[in-house]
């Protein structure tokens, strides 16, 4: 029997939002069929469930809010209901011609039912990304930028390519390039050498110097990436005139666009009114999700260059999509087209290792490209291993190289008894935090705070963020480290981004005492000490414990991740690769061997027709 509406919202399979959005097409349409509402509940339930589009041929699994199934019901037929959504005036098929007033849903070829915009979302992202990615860039002097790659990277070694000066000679010949690679694969390095040698262009045909936008998801994310390119300028072997050209900070990707600041006075960037900008530069692009990044795109003026920089294997955006997933599946194949492989090869002296004479949308293969060596873990080390063994999805090996290394790098703990464990990991971790907190001062208790940080996969439950820092911040108590109600000694994360106090969300504090009143303590640009007053900050939540997800673009010396009790949809490869790769030396990880295991062989799976459209079936 198919469910009913108001029986899924009651389960907790629907949200109130996805009943009331059925409902309200019902109500402007006339559309009754059962069928065609759930679907239109279903598509919403889809976007809050970070899916782009409802597969109608693969819909969710039928479970109540206890993830429980209703074995006494069960989806339409999918042929039938196919049928369906085509006769429905509340769906138009992509191959038919846009009505005047185009209906609030969409259907493809590939039997994807998406919300209207979303749909326009993915349209506009492709076609702009494949339109990039077929041009070439006929301005540039190779000879200046065969000597620039000679002075800035090291001589081929004739032991394979050298995949950061292929990503530099990408970035300079194509209007669009990804660059994609772990930690430690010197993402921002390379980047800085793209930058330099864009200048040394301009500077060679005695042109202005380009104009470069540089932008993050997120507020700290972008602070990261001005403080490393800054740090990158100052060893770059090139002229001070080409150097000046990096910019001196990125900003997010909100603030770029002239989003959601509530000021009339900001104008929103679109292709009507485009940045300013002959280069534009994405990083964490991982964590930008498709509503953002087709805006942004748009944005993007025709003849300046695109340059998406993440790690494809790193979790999704938390709003619906995977686009640095999806731009980045090739399937399973690294090929590039012959010419550019010969192209690549002379200019720089690195064989491209394969070749197809014309693969499909060849603008796009030659387009990527994967920093496969880490500077941070060898090819020995414990953490570099485990998370190459969880990327690939072998659990084996990744339980193999935690029984080999010891404690002193990784180490699974593997819980006691049911009512012991989560006091004793509170208290455990407590013990850890004691010896920063004594340190003699507020820049030295935060610079050591933050070389330990404990990740979980949830918000909430007993294993979740909020049930740990609770326990720490008592044990803390307890040991008389931390004040009544975290007056002084609780570390902080912001939550929302602050233009005006330069606080940003992801940045982490110190609630101290200095000359006897309560302060928040920060680490401004280049070390800069900042003190606030605790009414001044933004939306905050401790941070003893932090998501993994909140924890993406930073590092840590020693990571702790605990894993929930059982698996769930939200542990998965990609979640687990994260966590583990926030850690410089150290990973510890509380949790059974079979959730460790079932989450290697769980990936993220979003669903969306972006894919298909950049690659094709």
């Amino acid at each position: 029997m198919i469910p009913g509406l108001e029986e899924l919202r009651g389960r907790g399979f629907l949200s109130s939002l996805d009943l009331h959005f059925a409902r309200a097409l019902e109500r402007l349409s006339g559309e009754s069929r059962a069928e065609v509402l759930l679907a239109a509940a279903l598509v919403s339930r889809q976007v809050a469930e970070r899916h782009v589009c409802l597969d109608v041929g693969r819909p969710p699994a039928l479970v109540d809010e206890e993830g429980r199934p209703l074995d006494d019901r069960a989806w339409p037929d999918a042929r039938a209901w196919l049928e369906s959504l085509r006769s429905s005036k509340l769906v138009e098929e992509s191959t038919a011609v846009r009505a005047p007033e185009p209906p609030p849903l969409v259907l493809d070829q590939g039997n994807r039912l998406y919300l209207r915009r979303y749909w326009d979302h993915q349209q506009r992202l492709a076609s702009e990304i494949l339109r990039r990615a077929r041009e070439t860039r006929p301005e540039v002097d190779v000879d200046v930028l065969r000597e620039g790659l000679g002075r800035l990277f090291d001589p081929p070694s004739g032991s394979g390519p050298d995949w950061q000066r292929v990503a530099a000679l990408t970035a300079v010949l194509r209007s669009f390039c990804v660059i994609s690679g772990g930690p430690g694969t010197g993402k921002t390095f390379t980047v800085a050498k793209i930058l330099v040698l864009l200048a040394e262009q301009a500077l060679a045909r005695n042109e202005r110097l380009p104009r470069m936008t540089l932008v993050a998801p997120t507020g700290k994310a972008a602070r990261r990436l001005s403080e490393a390119l800054q740090r990158a300028r100052r060893e770059l072997r090139s002229s001070d005139a080409a150097k000046q050209a990096i910019p001196e900070a990125a900003s997010t990707i909100h603030r770029a666009l002239g989003m959601g600041f509530g000021s009339i006075a900001r104008v929103r960037r679109d292709e009507d009114n485009p940045l300013a900008a002959d280069v534009v530069l994405v990083d964490e692009a991982s964590m930008v999700d498709l509503a953002l990044m087709a805006r942004l795109v748009r944005a993007v003026p025709p003849r300046a260059r695109l340059v998406l920089l993440g790690d494809k294997d790193q979790l999704a955006s938390v709003e619906a999509g995977a686009v640095l997933g999806d731009v980045c599946n090739t399937g399973g194949a690294r090929t590039y087209s012959a010419a550019w492989v010969e192209q690549v090869r002379r200019l720089s002296g690195d064989p491209l290792p394969i070749q197809l004479p014309a693969p499909p949308q060849s603008g796009i293969w030659d387009s990527i490209v994967e920093l496969t060596r880490s500077y941070r873990y060898g090819d020995e080390s414990a953490i570099g291993r485990l998370a190459r063994a969880i990327n690939g999805g072998r659990a084996d090996e990744a339980l193999d190289v935690i029984a080999e290394s010891g404690p002193g790098a990784v180490s699974l703990v593997e819980p006691g008894p049911q009512e012991e464990i989560v006091p004793a990991i509170g208290d455990w971790i407590a013990d850890r935090l004691v010896a920063c907190l004594r340190e003699p001062d507020a820049p030295r208790r935060l610079a050591a705070l933050e070389c330990f940080r404990v990740l979980c996969a949830h918000r909430r439950g007993r294993f979740g963020v909020e049930a740990l820092n609770g326990l720490v911040e008592r044990s803390l108590v307890e040991r008389g480290m931390l004040g009544e109600g975290g007056a002084s000694g609780r570390l902080v994360l912001v939550t929302r981004n602050d233009y005006a106090l330069r606080l940003y969300n992801g940045d982490v504090g110190l609630m101290t005492e200095r000359d006897g009143a309560s302060l928040a303590f920060f680490l401004g640009e280049n070390g800069a000490e900042r003190w606030l007053s605790p009414s001044r900050l933004p939306a905050h939540e401790t941070a003893f414990a932090m998501t993994v997800h909140k924890s993406q673009g930073s590092e840590f010396d020693d990571v702790v991740v605990l894993l929930p009790e059982e698996a769930s949809p939200v542990l998965t490869r990609e979640l687990l690769y994260t966590a583990v790769t926030r850690a410089r030396r150290r990973v510890v990880l509380h949790g059974s061997r079979a959730v460790f295991r079932q989450a290697i062989e769980r990936r993220i799976e979003r669903m969306s027709g972006l894919r298909e459209l950049l690659w094709g079936s």
